[in-house]
């Protein structure tokens, strides 16, 4: 398999799975600011020019956040990466949506790409401010939803990768402050050995 990402993407959740999972797997960086998800190389691979993108053993590409890791999950039972309960596995593809579809797309997309929101320079504030009320909203709806969990469906699962990387773009990039228990989430995670080597080969362990 190869996983094409960029350095603290969205892509990071999908990487520390492949850690998870400790199959063979290559790699290959794309970097952002240089615009390289746009160039004929990689759209020949991903039209859409997103991460994470992963490239199967038989050539396929599968694209998309939560197909990622369902699929990942799904090929290697063995990793215990999705709940055998269907209503602690709906809870994990639960996470995932919202993290993904709200928390980042929603959110986090208003702070970093403000221009997608509003052509008008003059109103990349007001884009910016309702980015963080959405993100504050869903921290706060996350953490409820742990309800004194260590993870988001009971034992570590997909859905807790989701959670980690929208996690990881407040507390180590912007330094936002986060409920309790979603900073409890947090540091558990950092403790995991997948996660600080997902985290050391994107140059992100500090």
């Amino acid at each position: 398999m190869k996983l094409y990402y960029s350095p603290g993407a969205c892509s990071l959740g999908i990487h520390l799975l492949l850690e998870e999972i400790g199959k063979p797997y290559d790699l290959v960086r794309l970097s952002f600011p240089d615009r390289e998800q746009y160039g004929p190389v990689f759209t020949a691979i991903n039209p859409k020019s997103k991460v994470p993108t992963l490239v199967r053993d038989d050539g396929s590409v599968l694209t998309e956040y939560g197909a990622v890791a369902a699929w990942l999950a799904r090929t290697n039972p063995e990793a215990h990466l999705l709940p055998a309960d269907p209503e602690d596995e709906a809870r994990a593809r639960e996470a995932i949506d919202y993290c993904v579809g709200t928390v980042h797309m929603q959110g986090f997309a208003r702070l970093f790409r403000s221009t997608n929101f509003t052509p008008n320079e003059a109103d990349h504030g007001a884009v910016q401010a309702r980015g963080r009320e959405i993100i504050d909203r869903g921290f706060r709806l996350l953490a409820d939803k742990l309800d004194g969990r260590a993870y988001v469906a009971g034992d570590f699962s997909i859905g807790d990768t989701a959670l980690f990387y929208v996690t990881f773009w407040a507390a180590a990039r912007l330094q936002l402050p986060l409920p309790d228990a979603i900073t409890a989430h947090y540091a558990r995670m950092r403790e995991r050995p997948a996660v600080q080597r997902a985290l050391a080969q994107e140059g992100l362990a500090a």
